[in-house]
């Protein structure tokens, strides 16, 4: 079954290294490119993954975050937060606000496939 996946980054490069790896994958890719447009994607598309940034305009991941979980009807879309922030209490407030995962950048892709392989089967 081909997963639905959400990169919600604003930074082009990064947007074109996880849309590459995510349609090796085998994964239909969806592309937001703030933190307002990401939310209203997963409120219309549904999608079984979100790649989410923390640092992006207009909504910060950590925002994302917290409004999807708030919201009872996409209690099964799943949240990797994919991050430059990497201090202890970002990744404790990601967790913390229901993200099921938190990496950092640079990120190894080898890495990336795996966790994203892991959560999407635990969403099964």
């Amino acid at each position: 079954m081909t997963a639905k996946v959400l990169i919600a980054d604003d930074e082009p490069n990064i947007v074109i290294s996880l849309e590459f790896l995510m349609k090796r994958e085998g994964h239909q890719v969806l592309v937001a490119r703030d933190g307002q447009q990401a939310l209203e994607m997963i409120r219309r598309e549904r999608p079984d993954l979100v790649l989410l940034d923390v640092m992006m305009p207009h909504k910060s991941g950590f925002e994302v975050c917290q409004a999807v979980r708030a919201d009872e009807t996409l209690a099964a879309v799943r949240i990797l937060m994919l991050t430059a922030k990497g201090r202890d209490t970002d990744q404790a407030q990601g967790l913390g606000l229901g993200a099921d995962a938190y990496m950092t950048k640079p990120f190894s892709t080898k890495e990336l496939a795996a966790r994203v392989r892991e959560l999407l089967a635990a969403a099964r």
